[in-house]
């Protein structure tokens, strides 16, 4: 960020966000936001959602040329609307003040935080799994407060310095591309020694035709492709994103979903179908019958990489928290951005608090389900803007614009990864969304329509800017 001059006596002095992530942070941040908890823990659930071998691998393939579709379409909306926030700035200034705040109502007190602490929870998994050789079940206390302490950590690290958390993103990812590129080689290496499993043998025999299984397969899938919109909720933060946006996403994308088809192929070259099912923690039961004496390394691997992703999601998810503060539909104290540090450390605060308090009764796999439910939910009214944006706005300046059958491909497969699991495999999970929804009508008109605040909430906000060190922001857009 930078100090700007105030034009006036009654305009206060504000602060600006820098534009600090060249191309590879970017890439980084992209692919180092996916590349986490998801690989190592998600192949199981999808094979057994599938019921075979080769319809997981179909269904690999297809998340990622979905999130390849879905990035592309953002980058478009990115250069329509250079703004950070990604889809709730997108929603706001497009279907207007009310669908902006329940998008951000449900990011910021459900869906970031409960990412972040669905991540948090697989991070500390892998750190105790290797204290506790042999154990069926893992001490469920020390999984927590070893997730807690991640989640401190990496908020410490962040509202330290923009520059500090960057690197320790650009540090991760090459981390983690290299720990899945050596599973990768030992399934290589096992296939050569003719040592191969029976998991391709048959691939596709008994693979689920039922639109719920196959919906929640997506869920599993797409949660390991989670964080490649992420570039679009910094936008402001970002060098030449009129261009770097679209490289990103052609670079990132295509590499991880690379990686994760050929660390699937290499699970399944090493373990049964039956094995990669029962299986708890699936990276290490791989290392165990490859690596031998160095199978620590793998757990180390996987923590690092999960290290990695959840401070990629506390890099993103308190951006979408200060832009909504900036735009009056959270408190303004979140808005603010420390006076030398220059992070927005009141969002990166309060979004560290919720993901703490979502840690005590966490867990992973339904976390997961009841998260990629809302986010698709999100995804596909962001859809509908940008083809409301084609259609109502066609000779709005474009630097960059993405054929129009990609949206509706992506609007198409939101509405059935919403309405599948519903009508073939209803959960309470999807009532409790509803229901959140609906508590964000009762939240919004008193505190957005009717803009009451009361006193002690400014004395509140003084005394915190005070304590805090932070000052109000403006926009950076070019």
């Amino acid at each position: 960020m930078r100090e700007e001059e105030s034009a006036g006596d009654a305009e206060p002095t504000k602060l600006q966000l820098r534009r600090e992530l060249g191309l590879a942070s970017s890439v980084s941040l992209i692919a180092g936001c996916m590349i986490g908890s998801g690989i190592f823990m998600n192949p199981q659930q999808v094979i057994y959602q599938m019921g075979s071998p080769g319809g997981s691998l179909l269904i690999w393939a297809a998340c990622g040329l979905l999130a390849l579709l879905g990035a592309l379409s953002y980058a478009e909306l990115g250069t329509l609307i250079p703004e950070s926030g990604g889809d709730y700035i997108y929603i706001l200034r497009t279907l207007g003040a009310l669908p902006g705040f329940l998008v951000i109502y449900m990011s910021t007190l459900l869906l970031r935080p409960a990412g972040i602490a669905a991540m948090s929870l697989s991070f500390a998994e892998y750190m105790v799994a290797p204290f506790y050789p042999g154990c069926p079940a893992l001490p469920a206390v020390a999984i927590k407060c070893v997730a807690a302490i991640c989640i401190l950590v990496l908020a410490l690290v962040n509202c330290w310095s923009v520059r500090l958390a960057a690197g320790l993103m650009n540090v991760c990812t090459v981390a983690k591309v290299l720990a899945l590129l050596v599973i990768t080689g030992g399934g290589l290496w096992v296939l050569g020694q003719g040592r191969a499993g029976d998991a391709l043998q048959n691939a596709f025999a008994g693979t689920s035709q039922q639109l719920g299984s196959i919906s929640i397969a997506f869920y599993q899938g797409l949660w390991s492709f989670n964080g490649w919109n992420n570039l679009n909720l910094v936008t402001e933060e970002l060098q030449n994103s009129s261009k770097n946006l679209v490289r990103a996403v052609v670079v990132s994308i295509p590499l991880v979903t690379g990686l994760y088809i050929l660390v699937n192929l290499s699970y399944m070259v090493v373990m049964s179908p039956s094995d990669i099912r029962d299986s708890g923690a699936l990276a290490i039961s791989w290392g165990n019958q490859v690596l031998g004496a160095w199978a620590w390394l793998v757990p180390v691997s996987v923590a690092l990489s999960t290290f990695g992703s959840v401070n990629g999601a506390f890099f993103g998810g308190s951006r979408v928290c200060y832009v909504a503060a900036r735009e009056g539909h959270m408190p303004a104290i979140l808005s603010m951005a420390h006076i030398q540090r220059l992070t927005p450390s009141p969002a990166l605060t309060f979004t560290a608090v919720v993901a703490l308090i979502m840690v005590v009764p966490g867990n992973f796999s339904s976390i997961v389900n009841f998260c990629s439910f809302v986010l698709w939910m999100i995804h596909g009214a962001t859809m509908g803007c940008l083809l409301y944006l084609r259609v109502w706005k066609k000779d709005q300046p474009r630097s960059y614009k993405v054929p129009i059958l990609i949206p509706i491909i992506v609007l198409l497969a939101s509405i059935y990864l919403i309405l599948a699991p519903i009508i073939d495999q209803p959960q309470m999970e999807f009532l409790y969304v509803f229901l959140f929804v609906l508590s964000g009508f009762l939240v919004y008109f008193p505190m957005v329509y009717c803009r009451y605040q009361p006193p002690l909430l400014k004395v509140v906000t003084a005394q915190l800017q005070l304590l805090l060190e932070v000052a109000p922001t403006r926009k950076n857009v070019d």
